[in-house]
């Protein structure tokens, strides 16, 4: 059984996830990808190196994750309040004071404007910007 656990670990950084939280975050993760056509080398690049890879496919992927998760109105604002809602208890200290902050930043289309929005968080505060990406969504075995 141990063997099996080890093949899922998840890089979550956060300490509890609910298996429902995991499944939604799965087919998020799925479902954003393929309508994106964003790789998974790019995402990975992102989570490992705290920097926003300027990537058009990237973009529409952050956009896809806000729109299923109800966190981005049809032409491309962020809905802070509602972004802070979506993040476990144990995240929204550290994080609720940088998403506001960075606020809905506005780009040249909706997409753009999702990713300028995630980069201001990994900017302004790495480690709450990769863990709110991490936990909204991307996944890396290590």
């Amino acid at each position: 059984n141990n063997h099996k656990h080890n093949n899922l670990k998840i890089s979550l950084n956060i300490q509890c996830v609910s298996e429902e939280m995991q499944e939604l975050i799965n087919m998020l993760h799925g479902t954003c990808i393929s309508e994106s056509g964003v790789t998974e080398d790019v995402i990975a690049k992102v989570n490992a190196e705290k920097v926003m890879v300027d990537d058009e496919n990237l973009k529409c992927y952050i956009k896809c994750l806000l729109t299923q998760t109800g966190c981005i109105s049809d032409d491309g604002v962020v809905d802070v309040e509602a972004t802070i809602a979506l993040l476990p208890p144990e995240m929204q200290d550290a994080a609720a004071p940088v998403i506001r902050q960075c606020g809905a930043k506005m780009g040249a289309n909706p997409c753009e404007s999702a990713w300028l929005t995630h980069k201001c968080y990994l900017e302004t505060k790495p480690e709450v910007g990769s863990n709110y990406f991490n936990f909204g969504f991307v996944f890396t075995n290590r």
